[in-house]
């Protein structure tokens, strides 16, 4: 956990515009459950201010600022746990090049006295009721903590020490904290306004000039903040056993599905003597970017280790085809143990061991597909055709992402299905954010934005984490998005279904551009099974191909993927007006060529939310759901454009003014650390023998979360 990750002076800017409070006040709530006190509100207000103008004036502006962070990357983090560090200094260390850190607790204190007087470790400060440890006491526990292998930066090399500061102290007023019996070591140290040369000094001492945006970067790639892209993370993973890192809640879930599968599911090296026949099925529910893929494919690795059989079902093909063509490319029985949820009419013989499936929420009544016959389609649920296909069936599944009106999947339908089946349902939940760049405050900003909770929407409060900005026209969009792909990063532009979609036409098989704004004109990703005009790429690997950035995707094709930049257009199917958003669906007109369509009325033209198909109130959930999940896409920054004026109006309100330094984490400030190309596929072959790791290979240390 952390509140705020920005350098000094990077903090005094957002300070200077009333963003820092309120921003860590909205993290403070979402991680305690409480409103932050006005004694801490203006403690950060003062002491982190001050802290930062002290880093500047000691020409130490880069070094970087983690406020209110978890001395360790399991670290729980409760209502009433007190173990955050108020602020972690990071930079490089001016002599040794290594990262270095400084724990740092912030005291208001102008004055104190000792409690016993034979002991300095409990002192009384004025206007307090209670009595206080002296701080060195609680750096200490930071230490050691920090320090640890459990710490994050797990045991390599690096410089960390820790003081406290006093800013509104003088020696003679705080002399209790600085006598010789004081607690000492190198957490210790006791800085007030008397000794503020001195802190200077130091500061200077402990970081380098440069090297702070890096080694920062480092840190938070260690704690699960930074994650890597799901498919990048995939491919580094072929070869070896454990395919992600786990913590926390995740580790947790993780590890009581392969507890669980050794006790339910039959060993044929060790049969028991009672059988245990019971079904079990775990549901895990968590938003989007909690790691519910990721847990799922470290379950599907881990047993697959062990001679289990295991299918990876889902409902999206963007999401299978990107995985069976990206990572699997070349490796047909990899690729053939991700399928889809509508494969089980039929149990499999043999049953699966294990079933797990990915984005239930998009669960269908039957199963159904427009290229079989009716006699071949599901007579039943299609839940009750998943749980008749393993012992043991994994749901993830997330209610928040459904976006068309047959996504049927609930907590209700299964629980309703466990009890059908006669099967213990274990849930869990997620609820630590790490897509988005870890920031839960832009997550919950977008889901206020959209009307999806009760929170009114407020001004976005740059975080350190996650970047927003507002394009004027659809020109500047697509100029940021292609300048960062060329750049090195991932990066696609998406759109609201506003628009009609034309197949590839003739035998060339074109692509219409049939997203028109103004002079504007750009195709939607390809309505097809293979490769269009000018290699443009068939939908369902639209995502990850390279020829996909040129055309715009949809809900449909861009739900469970996340790139680096996003650019979401909104199009007049949702628009502001007085104070509150109006829903609109389109009309198309045909023109002159055949099997092309325009917009005659502007509004939604996504064919599976027709007014016949679903009533007002559910056409404005789905559509407020298919911006939540584009603009949740991106891992580090999202540009919006609206083509509706009051909209982009309402939006650039929103979001302010566009920051021009260091927290607009284009491709070119990023440290060298952060800059990780999205990963080409594999070739041919390279599947075979996945599991052991080849002579002389060492696959990276990647964390996904």
């Amino acid at each position: 956990m952390l509140l705020l990750k920005l350098s000094a002076q990077d903090l005094l800017t957002l300070d200077s515009r009333d963003r820092m409070v309120p921003h860590l006040a909205a993290r403070w709530r979402y991680f305690r459950g409480a409103d932050a006190s006005e004694s801490e509100r203006s403690a950060w207000a003062e002491s982190l201010v001050s802290l930062a103008n002290d880093l500047v004036a000691a020409g130490r502006g880069n070094v970087e600022m983690i406020v209110e962070c978890a001395a360790t990357l399991d670290e729980a983090v409760c209502p009433g746990d007190p173990r955050l560090i108020d602020v972690v200094l990071v930079g490089r260390h001016p002599e040794r090049h290594v990262p270095s850190v400084q724990l740092v607790e912030l005291k208001r204190w102008s004055t104190v006295s000792r409690v016993e007087r034979a002991t300095a470790d409990l002192l009384h400060v004025p206007g307090t009721k209670k009595e206080k440890k002296h701080p060195a006491l609680q750096l200490g526990a930071y230490y050691e903590a920090f320090t640890s292998a459990r710490g994050p930066f797990q045991g390599a090399d690096f410089e960390c020490g820790g003081f406290a500061y006093l800013h509104n102290a003088t020696d003679d007023s705080v002399r209790t904290l600085i006598d010789v019996d004081a607690p000492t070591g190198s957490y210790a140290r006791i800085y007030t306004n008397d000794r503020r040369e001195q802190l200077l000094s130091d500061l200077r001492k402990n970081f380098a000039e440069e090297g702070a945006a890096s080694e920062a970067e480092r840190m938070l790639q260690s704690m699960g903040l930074r994650n890597t892209p799901l498919l990048d993370a995939m491919i580094w993973s072929r070869g070896a056993d454990t395919v992600f890192t786990l913590r926390g809640r995740q580790k947790e879930v993780a590890d009581q599905v392969l507890k669980t599968a050794s006790k339910v599911l039959p060993d044929p090296r060790r049969p028991a003597l009672v059988p245990d026949e019971r079904r079990v099925i775990f549901l895990v529910t968590g938003g989007a970017g909690t790691g519910k893929s990721a847990i799922g494919l470290q379950i599907k690795a881990e047993l697959e280790a062990r001679g289990r059989t295991v299918n990876y079902a889902s409902g999206s093909r963007a999401f299978n085809g990107a995985l069976q063509e990206h990572v699997g490319y070349g490796d047909r029985q990899f690729r053939e143990t991700f399928t889809y949820f509508s494969n089980f009419v039929t149990p499999p013989d043999p049953l699966l061991d294990v079933l797990i499936c990915d984005e239930a929420h998009r669960l269908r009544d039957r199963s159904t597909n427009r290229f079989w016959k009716p006699e071949d389609w599901g007579t039943g649920p299609q839940v009750d055709e998943l749980l008749a296909a393993s012992r043991l069936t994994v749901f993830f599944l997330d209610e928040g992402q459904t976006v068309r009106p047959n996504d049927v999947g609930t907590v209700d339908l299964i629980k309703d299905a466990a009890e059908r089946h006669d099967a213990r349902i274990v849930r869990y939940k997620l609820r630590e954010q790490f897509r988005c760049g870890g920031s839960d405050a832009y997550v919950r900003w977008v889901k206020a934005l959209l009307d999806v909770t009760d929170e009114k929407p407020g001004k976005w409060r740059p975080d350190g984490l996650m970047h927003v900005e507002v394009a004027d026209t659809p020109e500047e969009l697509e100029r940021i998005i292609r300048t960062e792909a060329l750049a090195g990063a991932s990066a696609r532009m998406v759109a609201g279904y506003c628009w009609p979609w034309t197949k590839p036409l003739g035998d060339e098989r074109r692509l219409e551009a049939d997203v028109r704004i103004g002079k504007w004109h750009r195709p939607w990703n390809a309505d097809s099974e293979s490769f269009c005009q000018d290699e443009a790429p068939p939908s369902r690997i639209w995502s990850v191909h390279e020829n996909g950035l040129g055309q715009i995707g949809c809900v449909y094709t861009a739900q469970g993927l996340e790139w680096d930049w996003c650019g979401v257009i909104m199009g007049e199917d949702m628009v502001r007006r007085n104070g509150r958003w109006v829903f609109r669906r389109g009309k198309e007109r045909k023109t002159a060529e055949p099997g092309i369509k325009r917009v005659a009325e502007p509004g939604s033209f996504d064919p599976k939310v027709k007014a016949g198909s679903v009533d007002d109130e559910e056409f404005e959930r789905l559509v407020r759901h298919a911006y939540h999940v584009l603009m949740t896409r991106a891992s580090r920054a999202t540009v919006l454009y609206s083509t509706d004026k009051e909209t982009r109006d309402y939006l650039k309100e929103l979001v302010g003014k566009l920051e021009l330094h260091g927290l607009r984490p284009t491709w070119e400030n990023l440290p060298v650390e952060a800059r990780k190309p999205h990963l080409p596929r594999p070739g041919r072959g390279r599947g075979k023998g996945r599991r052991q790791k080849s002579a002389g290979s060492q696959a990276p240390d990647l964390r996904l979360f």
